[in-house]
């Protein structure tokens, strides 16, 4: 299977298996970008799923027949019909329906709630009866459109609109006008001047024309024209002016000291990141350089409609492909294919929710896209810059219509005292409350701080809210914040109460009150290390399989002992007579045998050797491999116990640069990763300054040999850090990163704010802050530009400082914080080994100790059974002589005769049977010879 791009590849006839026809009328020009979203959106979705899916050009010419359209889908799964005219969109339908087809069909025309199209309009749509894969989709900007009908009369306009204009719309695609003719009131349409001097002379015409402006216009145009309105803004020339764009860039305009206004623009759900990612692919690939291909933020609302119907389009052919194993072709009159079954409108609707609202099911088959739209006044004074209003007053969808958040759109910002104060959930600054369903649903550091600082100014009431990502906010290409910082950037929010770091890059968007907590930097967290202890970690230093072979080893080697001793002549079993004068007579037997080779292994050592040859061999062997075996043990021990303790793979960033096992990232939307990001952006800046530098050739030879260098002399470090953040993928929430630590096989190190690890260490005992922190700022709270609570809120700070009151707020939630976790103390076996490791040696003495003291009760037992005690013995008051018995070998009579000569020194005992005078019976021996005993012999 290949891929036909429309731009890089032309059309050869040859189509892939499995292909997406775009059809598109001839000239018409204005559907180019379309074409180009599509196509840029089949590579993305190409990549990401690794799934074979062409697209293939096809041109309605004026003279193309249906038999014309049905030769060129032979190999072709599902069309997307860029079609305009009315001829052509039904020829495109008649071939859907004849050829059983899948078709998706744009439509551009103006557009209700109550029946698609307007009822002054010529053009219709026929939906076929038969077949329900022909689906209608109504592009957003279409629907954004319908919202002038419900906001503008609620404005209480009465005099002509002058709506100045620009090409932000195709002048093709020119149905926002006719949401403007339904309004009842006289318009006028003018192309929007951009340039100083025709802004002026504009303005000069308009001064005592046009009392209500409507801008249809991209932001930075509405920009440039106000800037030269300043002073018919002053002079109050206009009564109303709105800007009605689906630019998604709020209005900034610094410069702009006086505005009054209504700002009328689609918002991102900023639940998804659509747009995000796939403009990171499209600078990845170098897409924007090779195919001169960006999404500027007015067509931002378009790109994402587009992205997500061809993400709609493959997951519907990878479920056919998966169901039916194959994507059959088709052809026009043909048996329907068994792949027609699947309901492509199904496909549609399978994304919860998308970056610009929910794609939703109007009659039959027809989908819009319920885009969410904002409403903001704008109100600046130029003798007063320092209180510059930007409020939100009022949402709208096409199911809710207008909700209002005041008592009316027209109502003054200045006139309104309730504040929007926008939060992330990040503990212990801010978090849910336990029962927050029945009762506050924040608390925290920054919760109570917010309460502090409104009592301390007085008349002030504000709502608290999440924002909806729960991000801190980055900046995409086109300069548009999300998060936190887009919800106060756009006017969404008043203000920011969140653990939110003073950065450059934001304090150009928003102001910065005076810091509330101390300088937090950035660090390492990672998973503790967990150090094993085992009372018989002494018996782990060996594999089982070694400590089972060792005995087999130890019985072998005693029962070969035994075995030599019973067949050798020369062992001291079989030849006694030859060792009859040694001092050590040790017979082998088996109990001997496991004795001895026990106690080789000891420093006792195992006593005397086996007399025979062979035996003193084994016995060899055995020490030789006893030594082996103990020596290994020895090392091994002590490395075994002491080596959890030295290992400390990464303790600093640095650490972490160097090796690439460990995964680590900062987490989405976050000042860590902000501070990466621009890292390497400087790294690579530096690098083609360096490369320009070297390679100018205005140079004299000796001034670039100067520059010429071995190596690159500037560190290449965040360059490869960022990209290997990116290859491990960004963590999008706090849990999500510290799930990542604790279960990633090969190790994960989160890098983010100190007081978020601080937080994760405080309530997790497997969690552990490496390294010392880096790139440390203040936290403090966001305000918009020029917003007039910025130096109340400054003061009420300050006067909390003073007053000690914020560390009383730091003591309550950290010190004192309930989620606290008490955790064992590690123990330090840098001065020796713990007890822990090291008691199995105790457990074996005392098991020892009590196998010693049931053998001992058996045998006394035993004994007393086997040796019973004779009834007529009596015993003697007084004390004898011990008898010392010997069983001495049958001798001559001669010698008996010799020894019963009494000696010297010695008392005769002689066996006499009468017990008449009979000696004590223990001193009687038991057999029938003489036996000596040595005792004092008086004179």
């Amino acid at each position: 299977m290949r891929i036909l791009l429309f731009i890089l590849i032309p059309c050869t006839g040859i189509a892939a298996a499995i292909d997406i026809l775009v059809a598109l009328e001839q000239a018409d020009t204005y559907t180019k970008d379309i074409l180009m979203h599509l196509n840029i959106s089949q590579m993305f979705f190409k990549d990401k799923y690794q799934f074979e899916a062409g697209i293939q050009r096809m041109v309605i010419l004026p003279n193309t027949t249906q038999e014309n359209v049905c030769s060129r889908i032979v190999d072709v799964s599902v069309i997307i019909s860029l079609a305009r005219s009315q001829d052509k969109i039904d020829l495109m339908r008649n071939v859907s329906v004849a050829a059983r087809i899948p078709m998706i069909q744009f439509h551009f025309y103006p557009w209700s709630p109550p029946g698609f199209f307007k009822s002054n309009t010529s053009q219709t749509l026929l939906m076929p009866n038969n077949f329900d894969n022909y689906v209608a989709m109504v592009p957003p900007s279409a629907v954004f459109q319908y919202s002038i009908v419900d906001i503008f009369p609620q404005m209480n306009i009465s005099t002509q609109l002058t709506v100045l204009s620009d090409d932000i719309y195709n002048v093709a695609f020119d149905s926002w006008k006719g949401s403007l003719d339904s309004l009842g009131v006289p318009v006028r349409y003018m192309q929007i001047a951009t340039n100083p001097s025709r802004i002026r002379a504009q303005l000069n015409s308009l001064r005592n024309q046009a009392k209500t402006i409507v801008f249809v216009a991209k932001t930075e145009n509405i920009e440039r024209f106000l800037l030269e309105a300043q002073s018919n803004i002053e002079n109050e020339d206009f009564e109303m002016v709105f800007a009605f764009t689906k630019d998604v860039t709020p209005f900034k305009c610094d410069d702009c000291l006086s505005a009054k206004m209504h700002w009328i623009r689609p918002y991102s759900t900023n639940t998804v990141q659509d747009i995000r990612a796939y403009q990171e692919f499209i600078n990845k690939n170098e897409i924007n350089l090779d195919m001169d291909y960006t999404i500027t933020s007015s067509e931002e609302v378009d790109a994402s409609f587009y992205y997500d119907a061809m993400n709609s389009t493959f997951v519907y052919l990878m479920k056919v492909n998966s169901t039916y194993s194959d994507i059959s072709s088709f052809s026009c009159g043909s048996v329907p294919s068994a792949n027609t079954t699947l309901p492509l409108a199904n496909f549609l609707t399978t994304r919860p929710i998308l970056e610009y609202g929910v794609t939703k099911r109007q009659d039959n088959n027809y989908f819009y896209q319920d885009v969410p739209v904002r409403i903001f006044s704008i109100d600046r004074i130029a003798s007063n810059e320092d209180s510059k209003y930007n409020k939100l007053m009022a949402n709208w969808t096409v199911d809710t219509g207008v909700l209002l958040y005041y008592e009316s759109l027209t109502q003054s910002p200045r006139e309104i005292n309730i504040y929007r104060v926008a939060t992330v959930v990040q503990p212990p600054f801010v978090q849910r409350f336990p029962d927050w369903e029945n009762g506050p649903d924040f608390e925290g550091y920054c919760i109570d701080l917010m309460a502090l600082i409104s009592d301390t100014i007085g008349n002030m009431s504000y709502v608290l809210y999440e924002v909806e990502d729960g991000t801190f906010g980055t900046m995409d290409d086109n300069g548009n914040w999300n998060g936190l910082m887009g919800a106060v950037v756009s006017g969404s929010a008043d203000i920011a109460v969140a653990p939110m770091s003073v950065m450059a890059e934001r304090e150009n968007d928003v102001d910065f009150t005076v810091p509330y907590y101390d300088l937090v930097g950035t660090s390492i967290l990672m998973k503790k290390s967990e150090v094993e202890y085992s009372l018989f970690k002494f018996m782990k230093v060996l594999e089982w399989q070694v400590w089972v072979c060792i005995l087999g080893a130890y019985i072998i080697t005693a029962l070969l002992l035994w075995v030599f001793d019973r067949f050798s002549p020369y062992s001291y079993h079989n030849n006694r007579e030859r060792y009859k004068d040694d001092l050590e007579k040790r017979e082998f037997s088996l109990k001997e045998c496991l004795w001895f080779c026990m106690t080789s292994l000891t420093p006792q050592g195992g006593g005397e050797a086996p007399k025979n040859i062979s035996g003193r061999i084994v016995a060899a062997t055995w020490w030789l491999f006893g030594f082996i075996i103990i020596a290994s043990y020895t090392a091994n021990l002590a490395a075994f116990l002491t080596v959890s303790r030295l290992e400390q793979p990464i303790s600093s960033l640095d650490d972490l640069a160097k090796q690439y096992k460990v995964e680590y990232a900062p987490m989405k939307g976050s000042a860590s990763e902000t501070y990466f990001r621009r890292m390497a952006e400087i790294e690579e800046q530096f690098y083609h300054i360096w490369k320009d530098m070297s390679l100018n050739e205005s140079l004299t030879p000796r001034e670039r040999s100067r520059l010429a260098v071995w190596d690159y002399p500037v560190s290449d470090k965040y360059t490869n850090m960022w990209r290997y953040m990116e290859e491990s993928g960004l963590p999008d929430s706090m849990e999500d990163a510290i799930n990542r630590v604790l279960t990633s096989k090969d190790g994960f190190a989160f890098i983010g704010d100190a007081t978020e690890i601080r937080y994760a260490e405080l309530t997790s005992c497997n969690l552990q802050q490496v390294g010392s922190e880096f790139s440390r700022k203040p936290y403090a709270i966001a305000l918009q530009t020029g917003h007039p609570l910025k130096d109340d809120v400054s003061s009420a700070i300050l006067l909390l400082l003073n007053q000690r009151r914020l560390e009383a707020l730091k003591e309550k939630w950290w010190n004192e914080n309930p989620k606290r976790m008490v955790c064992p103390v590690n123990t330090d076996e840098s001065d020796g080994i713990s007890i822990q490791n090291i008691g199995g040696v105790f457990i074996v003495i005392l098991a020892g100790i009590v196998l010693s003291i049931v053998t001992l009760t058996c045998e006394y037992f035993y004994y007393r059974r086997a040796t019973p005690v004779s009834k007529d013995v009596t015993t003697s008051k007084h004390p004898t002589p011990v008898v010392k018995e010997h069983q001495s070998p049958p001798i001559s009579r001669d010698e008996e005769e010799e020894k019963e000569k009494p000696r010297e020194g010695s008392v005769i005992h002689r066996r006499n049977n009468s017990t008449k005078n009979s000696p004590d019976p223990r001193s009687i021996p038991s057999e029938g010879n003489y036996t000596y005993e040595n005792v004092a012999f008086q004179k």
